[in-house]
């Protein structure tokens, strides 16, 4: 396949720890560059959304702290120092090319709640109707995967705002041109891949950890991410940041970085409960199944049991009775009116909940199945 980018409008640019690292924390040169790069797309015509990591890097330069940092608690405070140093300079870089950029920061809840999802996409939508630059950051101040509101990394972070925002192309800006066959640090044989077609579990296979001090991602997880943007419908080029017009070379559709292809585009709300973490499960019967296999809504007569404490809206888990995931869907109703109807006719639930309630626990479009959003 060759590469077209002809009705790419919308383009998320991830840059990674590893990019702007330099044994003395981050390299604001290295911020310049990349938001020259950023302006000339601009002024293209192209819509651009930053996601950028080093706000931890930019705190542990201002401390003078220069070995790996664990601790929880010491990241998060690094972050709060570093956050409005690193977009101090982004603001400033971006000044230079009379564009306002503004700064956006994220926890996984915030995407996982439709409500502030639909929020936060009317806002971003409005900045970049406005001409501004939005830059989206993991508000590492206060995610912790202790508590269930952490990303995991900012690869994955890039290919959900792609996903959500239904960007057509993210690039993940690194310090390597691309996907090796094998790791190009330890194999001098190593050859780049130029386009990938499928992720199979070899290519998987070939990536690598955590490559910096600072940095919690790696190949690997550059991978998932462009697995996450692929069912958006929306391509992921991964590539080096040190060349200094590599945005440029992509968007002219030079032969640079590994291209990964999207795969079949899904709905956006198919999407949303993909990619949401889940608040509970419903245990439901065979016949359920059978029905939901069928395309048709659960009932409340299916369910068998209800575990942990969700609102109306929420993504959920749907297991059979041996308690094995088979879906995702986001129910009309919370977990303490689920419990109250289980069992129950439909016609009963007027009776049990009163008037004006929906007469199934959720409709088809509600629902996507484990299997089918590989």
């Amino acid at each position: 396949m060759s590469r077209n980018f002809s009705n790419v409008k919308r383009i998320v640019v991830k840059v990674g720890t590893n990019l702007l690292s330099t044994d003395n924390g981050i390299d604001e040169l290295r911020i310049e560059v990349i938001v020259e790069q950023i302006a000339r797309l601009t002024k293209m015509g192209y819509q651009v959304i930053l996601v950028t990591s080093g706000a931890i890097g930019m705190g542990a330069k201002e401390l003078g702290i220069v070995h790996p940092v664990v601790a929880i608690d010491l990241r998060q405070a690094l972050a709060s120092v570093g956050q409005p140093i690193l977009m101090s300079s982004y603001r400033s870089h971006f000044k230079k090319h009379s564009l306002n950029c503004s700064q956006v920061l994220l926890t996984r809840p915030l995407l996982d709640k439709r409500k502030t999802y639909v929020n936060l996409r009317n806002s971003i939508f409005t900045l970049l109707d406005l001409g501004i630059i939005p830059i989206l950051n993991e508000n590492d101040s206060v995610s912790t995967a202790e508590i269930g509101n952490a990303f995991g990394d900012n690869d994955r972070m890039s290919a959900l705002v792609a996903s959500k925002l239904d960007a057509d192309l993210l690039v993940i800006l690194t310090d390597i041109e691309g996907l090796y066959s094998a790791n190009p640090k330890e194999n001098p044989d190593a050859t780049l891949i130029s386009e990938v077609n499928e992720l199979t579990s070899s290519l998987m296979d070939a990536a690598g950890g955590a490559g910096s001090v600072f940095s919690t991602g790696g190949m690997k997880t550059k991978l998932l991410a462009a697995k996450i943007a692929g069912i958006a419908g929306c391509d992921c080029i991964i590539a080096s940041g040190y060349d200094n017009e590599i945005l440029y070379k992509i968007v002219k559709e030079d032969n640079v970085g590994t291209l990964i292809h999207a795969s079949e585009r899904k709905s956006q709300k198919t999407r949303w409960m993909i990619n949401s973490s889940i608040k509970g499960t419903i245990i439901v019967d065979d016949g359920a199944i059978n029905a939901l296999r069928a395309h048709k809504s659960l009932l409340p007569a299916g369910i068998v049991e209800v575990l942990g404490s969700f609102e109306a809206g929420d993504v959920v888990e749907l297991c059979d009775k041996s308690k094995v995931a088979f879906a995702k869907a986001s129910p009309y109703y919370d977990s303490t009116d689920i419990i109250a109807i289980s069992g129950h006719n439909s016609c009963e639930i007027e009776g049990l909940l009163g008037k004006g309630r929906k007469d199934v626990i959720f409709r088809p479009e509600d629902l996507v199945f484990l299997d089918e959003s590989e």
